[in-house]
């Protein structure tokens, strides 16, 4: 099994241009990136899409992936007929967006429940279901690969536990089994900085046992550092590994002893950093020794 080392853009938006970030990863060796969402996405012509891909192609980066920064496409669980068409336009782009940068994924958080409307959570799932439906046939005529939602760390947000990652996969399994010639399969993005941790901050499901959990599912993930109780996300520096939680060498154990179980013969983890503070100039600059110093930790292990 093959497991890649990529970056997720994140931290570059309104900071640096791609162009620098392409140029950074070539030096580090690293060449698959997740794009990471922003506001201007859905509005952007296509000519965006294919000039972006040019440069990075110049550069040897492969723009492997898309998926949301923000809860953007969160509408299909407010019970909002308006914010829910906002949800299916935002992922309808996304995914023309990810064919036209010839990207293998396009996935998106599910988005949360309104704390104040739990009661909304089982008519929200299922309203999230039958748009992925009709998403995952968008996503097949596009090209792509597959679609994904990302593992989360809340009752209120969408797949946390066991039962709800069962739940996701099990329904939109089966209806890709049922309609796999017109439909592309529906995967999790695992996170090894997440795990659920209930109001008295005690530990439910930790964030080896749910990354461990979701494997079969899981067609890329995010390498990412947090606390005890996944309160607050970090890099692997050598002062954030002193503070974190999360031990690479747990994690490649777990990827490697569960080889037979991952549905993907090559898995990409993108180091999402949130970098500094955006838009001072006491620490804007900080950004590169950030990522290197992170790309470097992980690269010890992987």
């Amino acid at each position: 099994m093959e497991v890649r080392l990529g970056i997720k853009s994140d931290p570059v938006q309104n900071r640096f241009s791609y162009e620098w970030l392409f140029s950074l990863m070539n030096s580090l060796g690293v060449h698959d990136l997740q794009l990471g969402g922003f506001i201007e996405l859905p509005m952007l012509e296509d000519g965006f899409f294919y000039e972006l891909r040019e440069k990075a192609e110049k550069k040897g980066i492969n723009i492997k992936s898309l998926f949301s920064m923000y809860r953007v496409m969160g509408g299909f669980f407010n019970n909002d007929s308006y914010m829910e068409k906002a949800a299916r336009l935002t992922y309808e782009k996304y995914i023309s967006a990810g064919a036209l940068l010839g990207v293998d994924y396009v996935g998106a958080s599910a988005g949360p429940v309104y704390l104040d409307k739990i009661d909304k959570k089982n008519s929200g799932i299922q309203c999230f279901f039958s748009h992925m439906e009709e998403l995952m046939a968008l996503a097949k005529e596009k090209g792509l690969k597959g679609l994904s939602t990302e593992i989360m760390s809340s009752t209120i947000e969408f797949p946390t536990s066991a039962e709800e990652i069962d739940l996701f996969m099990g329904y939109l399994g089966e209806y890709h089994k049922k309609n796999m010639g017109s439909t592309v399969p529906f995967y999790l993005l695992g996170d090894i900085s997440h795990g659920y941790a209930d109001k008295n901050k005690d530990v439910v499901f930790s964030n080896y046992d749910q990354f461990e959990y979701a494997i079969p599912y899981i067609c890329e993930f995010h390498f990412k550092n947090t606390d005890r109780i996944y309160n607050n996300t970090f890099g692997f520096s050598e002062e954030e590994r002193g503070r974190g939680f999360v031990d690479l060498a747990k994690i490649k154990e777990i990827i490697f002893r569960n080889e037979g179980r991952w549905p993907v013969d090559s898995l990409t983890g993108y180091l999402e950093h949130p970098g500094p503070k955006l838009g001072r100039d006491y620490t804007d600059h900080l950004l590169k020794d950030m990522l290197i110093e992170s790309i470097q930790a992980i690269q010890e292990y992987f």
